[in-house]
């Protein structure tokens, strides 16, 4: 990934350190006021429609909408994905991760932008028919969270977790059951649950694509290393005593016991042949 290298060295240095702590503030100031006015969320929503009418505060504030309203279920999130999203800072670093959480914020809101210019064009512009689906689609950091957790996975696939707080499951079958989740959820939903999902978890999906080496399912490869492995066998009972050894494959009478070696006559030296090799090999002149 050099273009994230060369991106890194000119402006890594704005990067926001400790970034899942503000993420989780935003989501505290957001049940906050839930708590003390719930009707005040309308005007902090996702909302192309207003954005386009002047209410721009709209493409920052979503950020507060708090993916529960639950205090119990809240503080758990917070501990879980500060975890979980600490440990990836320290792996990839802070410009990295920067660009993971802000590349699936912007991905989310450009995939809302796309639902609202998919329902202009079939409702003709009918503001109550659009808000209806874009509030259906529920544009929040949910998805974002759940792509810090699948990145998580990818990069520590045999770490353990309790579910519960009692039962220990690996990551790698954590995440594969939200993955089989999500594309249960994806054939059920209406498109534009389809692209609320697919935008969200656009970082993590490129992400993994991009740490994946397909080098090493193509034709060509597989060949090469077929070829070299091949080439590079040896013989069975390596450290055994054998009395006869070809002096072409190295197989003696122990890889085989049906096998007959011969010497050849037109080699000059001491060399010895198994009867696959014994017309086919090429003689050794010393001269």
């Amino acid at each position: 990934m050099n273009y994230l290298n060369k991106l890194e060295r000119k402006i890594g240095r704005y990067a926001i350190p400790n970034l899942m702590i503000g993420m989780i503030a935003a989501y505290c100031i957001g049940f906050l006021l839930f708590r003390v006015n719930p009707g005040f969320f309308s005007y902090l929503t996702l909302s192309p429609y207003h954005i386009l009418h002047g209410q721009v505060w709209r493409l920052v504030t979503w950020v507060l909408v708090p993916n529960s309203t639950n205090l119990f279920s809240l503080l758990i999130m917070s501990l879980l994905y500060y975890q979980l999203g600490s440990a990836l800072e320290r792996s990839w670093g802070t410009f990295r991760f920067n660009v993971y959480i802000f590349g699936g914020l912007i991905f989310t809101i450009i995939g809302s932008f796309l639902i609202y210019a998919g329902e202009y064009l079939l409702y003709g512009g009918s503001k109550a028919a659009i808000d209806s689906l874009l509030y259906s689609a529920g544009f929040n950091t949910s998805y974002i969270n759940l792509s810090i957790f699948l990145a998580f996975a990818v990069m520590y696939p045999n770490m353990q977790i309790l579910l519960m707080f009692i039962i220990p499951v690996k990551m790698k079958w954590m995440a594969a059951i939200y993955a089989v989740l999500m594309v249960y959820q994806c054939i059920q939903t209406t498109w534009t649950g389809r692209m609320t999902i697919v935008m969200s978890l656009l970082n993590f999906l490129i992400f993994f694509l991009s740490t994946r080496d397909f080098r090493r399912v193509s034709p060509k490869e597989i060949h090469r290393k077929q070829k070299f492995k091949s080439a590079m066998q040896e013989p069975k009972n390596r450290g055994a005593l054998y009395k006869h050894k070809c002096a072409v494959c190295g197989r003696t009478e122990l890889d085989d016991p049906s096998l007959t070696f011969r010497f050849c006559s037109k080699c000059e030296g001491n060399y010895e042949y198994c009867q696959e090799h014994l017309f086919t090999h090429q003689h050794i002149k010393r001269s």
